[in-house]
């Protein structure tokens, strides 16, 4: 599944993503991720920073779910697919790390990439705007700053 120009403006509003994965014994585990960026047509890309769990579970089973969401729209999307592990050895490991790099400024450091090749997508939206349909953007996030304190 291609990633449209809309999921890729989604990921760059979004501050944070949860990626669920499930072991093999089937026990799932949902994960906060905050360095991650699409590649290429048809995948995101995560530095494994902290995220032992993660990596095992993937290594295990490869299907996964990763959703994001603006905090201040209330939009998002969820993304399924199948996941790998990308060592250092990997022929477009540079690649990877230059761009997750970027985000870092170095800050955090990874030994391994988790590659997710997205297979579906739906959009996350607020209730808000389907109860009450003269919800703008523009208003949600009025209201979300005011939630927040911002």
């Amino acid at each position: 599944m291609m990633l449209t120009k809309e999921i890729e403006a989604a990921i760059d509003d979004s501050v944070l993503c949860w990626l669920a994965t499930s072991s093999a014994d089937n026990m799932p585990n949902v994960s906060p991720k905050e360095i991650f960026c699409y590649f290429e047509d048809d995948t995101i890309i995560v530095a494994n920073i902290a995220s032992p769990q993660t990596v095992k579970n993937i290594r295990a089973n490869k299907n996964v779910c990763i959703s994001f969401i603006d905090i201040l729209k209330q939009k998002g999307f969820q993304l399924k697919g199948a996941a790998e592990i990308i060592e250092k050895s990997a022929t477009d490991f540079s690649k990877m790390e230059k761009m997750l790099l970027h985000l870092t400024e170095g800050k955090f450091p990874f030994a391994t990439i988790t590659k997710i090749t997205i297979t579906s997508s739906k959009p996350i939206i607020a209730p808000k705007y389907l109860l009450y349909p003269n919800t703008t953007e523009e208003l949600q996030i009025e209201s979300a700053k005011k939630s927040y304190g911002f």
